[in-house]
């Protein structure tokens, strides 16, 4: 589960009003593997959602029930009528963000400092990454030559984990993959501009698909504020280099929801993601192994919620 998959069930919560208790679920720490979790999702899965007798984990089926169960006429409507073109547009637009590759994103950044500028990534990590990484290498081989058939599952996991996350290591794809983020940005770009002619002279604002704040708005809102944290703000809109999608960014950032679940991009993601990032995993690990990995934080970096919610909206 992507971070920015999180922020849009918690964003989506917060633009229509919902009334709702949170908790911190860490993937870090295998909260998600805790017997009281379980009995809520067998399948261990976050976010997870809790509402009368329904218990929902996929984000997305999370936002399509938020958005049938939750309606009135103060109740924004996030999802356009479905077959309208609005709802092509939207739909469009999701799917192309939703495909980004954030992990690798997040990885590449911190491991590759030098391709960003401004990030909110402190200078630390990436030598604290390394030294985790070298470590676990180290130890998977010792483990492999000693007891290669006890070892196996777990080994194995942790075998395919490294291997993402040194593949995430590679600057010449991670410059490739940059590159192609700027191309679905362009288009972006492209789409902004064409409202702005279209809505010109009009009182209303401009979104994503036209004048309608919609659920495209809240994936691109979640997808500039990761970037943003990652430094990478102004090598794709903070130089001039793509005003409406800068003047976009700005007009989000300023909505009530986006306040309160986002809040100030210093803290949201410093407390949420960093801790978490080199902080070595603390269950017991394996009788064989006498310390724990640091892999699991990060391919799973982040806290992550389910959400109760207290009552349905009048």
């Amino acid at each position: 589960m992507k971070l920015t998959s999180l922020f849009q069930v918690r964003l989506v919560i917060a633009e229509k009003g919902v009334l709702c208790d949170e908790r911190d679920v860490s993937l870090p720490l295998t909260e998600h593997k805790e017997p009281w979790f379980m009995r809520l999702n067998l399948g261990e899965e976050v976010p997870v959602l809790i509402h009368e007798d329904n218990i929902i984990s996929d984000y997305n089926q999370i936002i399509d029930y938020l958005e049938k169960s939750f309606v009135g006429e103060n109740v924004p409507v996030l999802i356009p009528e479905a077959g309208s073109l609005v709802y092509s547009r939207m739909q469009h637009y999701r799917d192309l963000l939703d495909s980004l590759p954030m992990d690798a994103y997040t990885h590449g950044c911190i491991l590759h400092p030098e391709l960003t500028t401004d990030s909110m990534i402190p200078k630390y990590a990436t030598a604290e990454i390394r030294r985790h990484l070298a470590n676990t290498a180290a130890e998977l081989m010792k483990l492999n030559e000693e007891q290669p058939k006890l070892t196996e599952p777990y080994v194995s996991k942790q075998k395919k984990l490294m291997a993402k996350i040194l593949d995430h290591d590679d600057v010449n794809n991670l410059k490739k993959i940059l590159s192609e983020l700027g191309k679905v940005l362009d288009e972006v770009e492209a789409q902004l501009e064409r409202w702005k002619q279209e809505l010109a002279g009009q009182k209303c604002e401009m979104w994503l698909c036209g004048s309608v704040f919609t659920l495209a708005d809240i994936t691109l809102g979640a997808t500039l504020h990761r970037l943003k944290f990652l430094g990478l703000a102004k090598k794709y809109w903070g130089n001039g280099s793509r005003p409406n999608l800068e003047a976009y960014f700005e007009r989000v950032q300023k909505r009530a929801a986006f306040r309160k679940v986002l809040g100030d991009i210093h803290t949201t993601l410093l407390s949420a993601v960093l801790p978490n990032a080199f902080r070595l995993v603390k269950r017991k690990p394996p009788s064989f192994f006498g310390a724990s990995f640091l892999m699991g934080t990060l391919g799973g970096m982040g806290y992550f919620a389910y959400w109760y919610l207290k009552k349905k909206y009048m």
